[in-house]
């Protein structure tokens, strides 16, 4: 059987100006991840969203590889929902960034604050009541996600591929392999690190989940990599 390894992308820049863009932090999540990979894994493919931050992980990660990697194709049924608009969604005032950077001022802990509005602000989106408000509701997200999984499949022939992404795509590819429920969806998104990698098992009409959001390699390196935002 081949594999496909979904990569969470490292770690953006919360509270800058160009979010997308990964952090310091995040290039050397992505150097850990290329370097861990070099003796393991040889992908006849690379798929990602055209988010800067899917990019980015990429050639992070190809500079921690040490050697030539296949250029990235881009899909765009793996991009990100779009937090921003449907965090506003939920706080209308939170499209003035001063104002939510008052609100979240007045927490003891402004990035948990942050955080937990953000986790009901993607509940209230996949609940479905509110449909008429989003660009992009969660069950289109969803049709997006799995036909970009099917068509790279499809494209990679039996090959190893890796798919530098997001957590809310590799969730929904979770929960399209186990049948789970769109809480427990919600549930894995919230706990997937950046730079993890759940793999995917594949063949002939054959489609299996056999690691989900490993980050040993971070682990084994510096422990304080380890970030879930």
């Amino acid at each position: 059987m081949a594999t496909v390894y979904l990569v969470r992308h490292g770690q953006a820049s919360f509270g800058k100006e160009n979010y997308d863009q990964l952090s310091k932090k995040g290039w050397e999540q992505g150097k850990v991840l290329g370097r861990w990979m070099a003796d393991k894994i040889e992908p006849a493919a690379i798929f990602g969203g055209d988010l800067q931050r899917h990019r980015e992980t990429v050639e992070a990660i190809a500079t921690g590889y040490g050697a030539e990697l296949p250029d990235m194709q881009v899909a765009l049924g793996f991009n990100e929902f779009d937090h921003e608009f449907i965090v506003n969604a939920y706080r209308p005032q939170w499209r003035d960034r001063q104002v939510m950077a008052r609100d979240l001022a007045a927490f003891p802990k402004p990035a948990a604050a942050f955080q937990k509005a953000f986790v009901e602000a993607v509940r209230r989106w996949a609940s479905g009541i509110h449909d008429a408000e989003y660009d992009e509701t969660w069950t289109e997200f969803k049709t997006r996600v799995l036909s970009a999984f099917d068509e790279m499949i499809e494209y990679a022939g039996g090959g190893d591929v890796l798919v530098s992404t997001s957590g809310g795509p590799i969730a929904v590819m979770c929960q399209h392999l186990l049948s789970l429920s769109d809480e427990r969806t919600l549930g894995l998104n919230e706990v997937i690190a950046n730079t993890s990698v759940t793999r995917v098992l594949y063949s002939t009409g054959r489609r299996s989940l056999s690691v989900f959001n490993n980050y040993s390699h971070l682990e084994a390196e510096d422990p304080a990599l380890v970030t879930f935002r």
